[in-house]
């Protein structure tokens, strides 16, 4: 029997395929001529093309013992499409060996479905070679289907002509092909790195992330839930979250878990947080344990902890270590220790390094220091800056200063604010005041009250004196340190505040020294309490002066009782003045104790004149 290639290319051009339910393709004739009904008449009468589109029609319906008959029939009359699809019956019927027979006679006659059937199935067989062959002849005609399995097998062998059929078969459109060129470009951009900021390098990511968004997009819009998923998590990366939302939304409704879950999110970080606890619902019933964990956290900060606990246990269940990490939170929120522990424990044997930290921080406050170290140094080992930071203490604790700081460094090079501190307090101590001063600024910056202090205190040692204010002259500019005490002193940290006031009189801001040195006072500083004394003095409030200087002596400022000394002596109250002295003697310091000493000698004299 001889296929009639000429006939067969003629008719190329009124046919189009479609996907079988397990994947082959059935090719079809133009079915303008008319209904079935009308090709089952022409088939009868012996009509090759008739019959092949019957026979097409009724395989397409499931009837394959109807199908046959004129499929075999067309196909002895030459007919390639006939061929394709009987060997697709055939394959429908276990008959793998007969169908692919069929299907080879018919890719040799030009058929580009039946190419890529026997394609696949050589290699459902194991034979490569000869899948490769003929997925290559079907892809090379223009096949999608071709093209994706030829793509797919040389991905299998980690091909580098594999991109090259993906991006071949998502051009034409296929769903599947366009989703894998898209995490293809995706995963080969992590790998090579965005470059430097506005560089060759920077431009060649943003051009590859357009071009995975692409084909997301292209694969999501043809209904591929996982591309949608993808392609939202991008676009929320861009914080286009409209958009991102839209596709989430879509993914969700599909039963992808994980996009309902991301929409849950989505939405509470827009402040429907009753939406988002829909959302969460839906991912976490159908086993997604991020959206278990986060109905969990939400419960819980109802206060509803029970409900809290039971959504964290279906985290657990679902896989998700956070479970058992956020049952350990739970339960030492509460005060149940044990229960905590065996929380913590579960959850750092399974790898979490913050249950680890938690763990240990559990054991050192129970005393068990021994206990604690190892998960300190395991969590730390994994990546925690927490544990780094409290390795540090726990040496800091044992004197061993040098492991500290080697801990220290290792947090703070992880952005830890308070090791930060550390081991800039470590280099002040050292001398290097230049090191110091870069991790202090790091810091500061990320909000330590202590760091912002201890900042303006080094720049504020490189500040040439003041010279006195002139009643007159416009006030200075503040200097970069002044700025620092200032933050300090913002957050309450009172020897800034102090600083500040002295400062701010430095310049001549009266109103604004008064204003620090009385917010430092009346949180407890003497040294505030004694230099707002003094502004008042000056200003003639000499009564509400000796108040403050009063509770600054009491406090134990030196300078302070020696001004009460002096301010009783002018009064005539030679007893009171004699009982400051002796508080000025004992509080020092060495040239406060002396004149403090001169003057209580020159009232015992008055005294005893």
């Amino acid at each position: 029997m001889e296929f009639m290639g000429d006939r067969a290319t003629l008719l190329e051009t009124g046919r189009f395929v479609q996907r079988h339910q397990d994947g082959d393709v059935v090719e079809y004739a133009d079915e303008r001529a008319g209904t079935e009904a009308q090709h089952r008449s022409a088939a009868e009468k012996g009509d090759t093309e008739a019959m092949s589109v019957l026979g097409a029609m009724l395989l397409r319906k499931g009837d394959l013992d109807g199908a046959e008959p004129y499929l075999r029939a067309a196909t002895g009359e030459g007919d390639r499409a006939a061929a394709n699809n009987l060997g697709v019956l055939l394959h429908q019927r276990g008959y793998a060996e007969e169908a692919a027979g069929w299907w080879r006679v018919a890719a040799v006659a030009g058929s580009a479905p039946a190419a890529h059937a026997l394609g696949r199935h050589y290699r459902e067989r194991g034979d490569e070679p000869a899948a490769e062959y003929w997925l290559r002849q079907s892809a090379e005609q223009g096949h999608a289907l071709g093209a994706y399995a030829l793509a797919d097998l040389l991905e299998h062998r980690s091909d580098v002509g594999a991109e090259r059929w993906l991006r071949a078969a998502a051009e034409q459109g296929h769903r599947e092909a366009s989703y894998r060129l898209a995490r293809l470009i995706e995963e080969r951009a992590a790998g090579r790195g965005a470059g430097g900021p506005g560089g060759k390098g920077a431009k060649e990511a943003k051009g590859a992330e357009d071009e995975v968004v692409q084909w997301y997009r292209q694969a999501a819009a043809r209904g591929h839930r996982r591309a949608a998923l993808n392609l939202g998590a991008l676009l929320e990366k861009r914080g286009e979250l409209k958009e991102a939302g839209r596709w989430y939304l879509t993914s969700a409704k599909d039963g992808e878990a994980r996009a309902a879950c991301a929409l849950g999110f989505l939405l509470r970080d827009a402040g429907d947080q009753e939406s988002a606890a829909v959302w969460w619902l839906r991912a976490a019933q159908d086993g997604d344990g991020n959206a278990a964990n986060a109905l969990g956290a939400l419960h819980a900060a109802r206060g509803e902890q029970q409900t809290a606990e039971r959504w964290y246990r279906a985290a657990m269940d679902a896989g998700d270590v956070n479970g058992a990490y956020n049952l350990g939170l739970l339960c030492a929120a509460q005060d149940r220790t044990a229960q905590a522990e065996q929380w913590y424990r579960r959850a750092a044997y399974a790898g979490h390094r913050e249950a680890a930290n938690a763990l240990a921080v559990l054991l050192l406050q129970a005393g068990d220091a021994a206990g604690a170290e190892p998960w300190f140094s395991k969590a730390a080992e994994a990546g925690s800056v927490d544990a780094a930071f409290n390795l540090g203490i726990l040496y800091a604790g044992r004197d061993d200063d040098r492991t500290a700081l080697s801990w220290y460094e290792r947090a703070a090079a992880a952005g830890h604010t308070e090791a930060a501190l550390q081991v800039g307090m470590a280099c002040l101590r050292e001398g290097d005041e230049q090191a110091a001063e870069r991790h202090l600024r790091c810091a500061a910056g990320g909000g330590s009250v202590e760091a912002a202090f201890r900042l303006a205190t080094v720049l504020d040692s490189r500040q040439p004196p003041p010279g006195p204010a002139v009643l007159g002259e416009p006030m200075g500019e503040k200097t970069e340190c002044e700025e620092w005490y200032e933050r300090a002193a913002e957050q309450g940290h009172r020897r800034a505040q102090v600083r500040v006031g002295m400062l701010a009189a430095a310049r001549g801001d009266v109103d604004a020294a008064g204003r620090w040195y009385r917010e430092a006072a009346e949180a407890g500083s003497r040294n505030g309490a004694f230099n707002l004394g003094l502004l008042l003095a000056r200003e003639g409030s000499e009564r509400e002066a000796a108040l403050w200087w009063t509770r600054a002596a009491h406090a134990g400022h030196g300078r302070a009782a020696l001004r009460l000394a002096l301010l009783a002596a002018r009064r005539g109250e030679l007893a009171e003045g004699q009982r400051w002295c002796a508080r000025a003697v004992e509080l020092g310091p060495a040239e406060v104790a002396e004149r403090a000493g001169r003057l209580q000698d020159a009232l015992v004299q008055e005294l005893t004149a």
